[in-house]
Formats: structure tokens, sequence, C-alpha cells
């Protein structure tokens, strides 16, 4: 029997580590070093102004002055000293083209204001056809969108189906989420799945991303989605795998008939516990009007982070 050499054992072992598969579920994104919390704001917190034909819908009639456009989202933010802005697929125009786009990142740049992501509304739960086709198309179509705005961040949504059990629409959002996720890596583009729709528990949203095989998936940590007893422990348990943050001003516990005040302070240190670094987003949902109830929150949301 000939033994073999020590370079023959060398390159056989080599070639089955080649050969074998790389783990590469998604773990949590290890950063190091301290936290940088940057400001950012939502345009989903202006949804009743924005006017016009729209990608999800038409706008609605606002009082004389208060109509908003992208254009003029990028500027109350520059103007109230945000760092990022989000921009909504939702609300740009119906009929939009890649010129559109162009002078978008444009006007940003030159406002100083970086695109820190846009998110749009998918439904990955769909049985295999032609809806579920047209979803993944949907994210694909908005992820050469965000390259061309120059952000590296989409969010996406699971969604939710009457059709299927949830465990079998789970299997599909993987699949559809592998699939994307493999789409946006070649463009250098995150997506991140957010706590929303059927995902309202930490304990749910980890057994989902867990068996995604791609680095270019994380999550969009929704602060105020999650729906359980606690939901500030879901929030930490999630936070190490956060690509961007969307914080709202209220959490809704489970079985509560109504929602609470969010503790911000506690938010944002368990960001900072997390070694978060990235946009914090804020999406503003109450029902106040958002040209006079954002600003004193950006405020605040500020003077957090630089605590």
């Amino acid at each position: 029997m000939n033994t073999p050499t020590r370079r023959q054992f060398l390159q056989a072992t080599a070639a089955t580590l080649l050969a074998a598969p790389v783990a590469r579920a998604i773990e949590p994104l290890g950063r190091t070093g301290k936290a940088r919390l940057l400001l950012s704001l939502a345009a989903y917190s202006f949804r009743e102004y924005f006017t016009g034909e729209l990608q999800r819908g038409a706008g609605k009639a606002v009082p004389a002055g208060q109509a908003m456009d992208m254009f003029k989202f990028i500027d109350f933010c520059a103007a109230h000293g945000c760092e990022g802005t989000e921009l909504t697929s939702y609300f740009f125009p119906k009929a939009l083209a890649t010129d559109y786009l162009v002078q978008i990142r444009r006007h940003a740049f030159v406002k100083g204001v970086a695109i820190s992501g846009t998110a749009i509304g998918n439904n990955f739960s769909h049985p295999k056809g032609e809806k579920r086709d047209a979803e993944i198309a949907l994210t694909k179509q908005w992820i050469d969108r965000a390259a061309v705005l120059g952000t590296s961040h989409v969010r996406v949504f699971a969604g939710q189906t009457k059709e299927l059990s949830r465990e079998d629409a789970d299997k599909l959002v993987i699949a559809a989420l592998e699939e994307c996720s493999d789409y946006a890596g070649q463009k250098g583009i995150f997506l991140g799945i957010e706590n929303h729709d059927a995902i309202g528990s930490a304990e749910h949203l980890l057994k989902l991303i867990k068996q995604v095989n791609s680095r270019w998936l994380g999550v969009n940590l929704d602060s105020g989605n999650f729906r359980t007893e606690n939901p500030y422990d879901d929030f930490e348990k999630i936070a190490p795998y956060a690509v961007n943050v969307q914080m709202k001003t209220e959490i809704h516990r489970l079985g509560a008939k109504e929602s609470e005040p969010a503790d911000l302070a506690r938010k944002v240190k368990i960001l900072r516990d997390a070694r978060y670094q990235g946009y914090i987003a804020l999406e503003f949902e109450a029902k106040a009007n958002p040209y006079e109830a954002v600003p004193p929150v950006l405020k605040r949301m500020k003077e957090l982070f630089a605590a």
C-alpha cells in the first residue's frame, strides 16, 4: 500500500475544501469599534402629502403650500440636519424614467445628503406563479433603480398570504430572498428584510433569515413593528443583524389596546451596545402633521446620537 506524500495529502485536502459548499447563512454582521449613528428620515413620514400620480396610487389633496415631492423631501431632510434621506419607492412618479433618478441623485449630492436607502412593498409569500414572479421582478427593478440612485440598501417585505400555511410561505420567501439578494450583491446593494406583516417577533425573523444563504441580506430593523409583550427585547436580539434601522415614535405591545410612546433613549442605547454603524431613519407614523411633529423628534434623535 502506497503512503501519500505530504505534498499529495495537502493537494487532496485543498481540493476537498474547494469542492465543499461554503456555509453562507446570514450571521450577525460582527461590527467592531464604536457605534456610528447617522440620522435619516423616511419619506413615508410624509405619506399623506405626496401629490400626483405615484408608483403606488395617487396622492391626496393637501393644504396649500404643503404638497411634497422627492426634491422637496430632500430639501426638508437637509434643512433639518439629516445626514441621509430614505426615499420610499411608493412616492416616486408613476411614469418613472432613469433621468428622474439621476436628477434626484444629483439634487441629494448638491444638498449634502446621502440617499440612505429606498423601500418597496413587495410580497414574496404568493404561491409559485405569475404573482410571485412579478414580485421578484419588481424587487430586481428597484435594485437596479437603487444602483442609479447611488444607495446601498433596499427594504423588502416577506409579505402575507391566505393561500398557504405560514411555514410553506416562508420557504418561498427564503428562496426569493436568496435569488434577489444574490442579484443585489452583484451591484453592491444590501436587501434589508423588515419585521413586518407576518413577522412580528425576533424569533420568527431569526428563524427565517438564518436559512438564507447570502452575504447581501440583513435586517431592516423597524422599532415599532414587533408585536410581543416586550418589543425592546426583540429589538435587542435583532440589532446585530441590522443593515438599516427605522425608528418609530411608538410601540404596540402584544395584547395592548393602544400604542404607547417609544423610549427612544433606550432604543439608541441598544444600538450603541450592538455597535451599530449606519443610518437610523425616523419613520413617523403618528397622526400629527409631520411638518410640525417631525422636526422636534429629529432634534431629539440628534441629541441622543451625540450623547
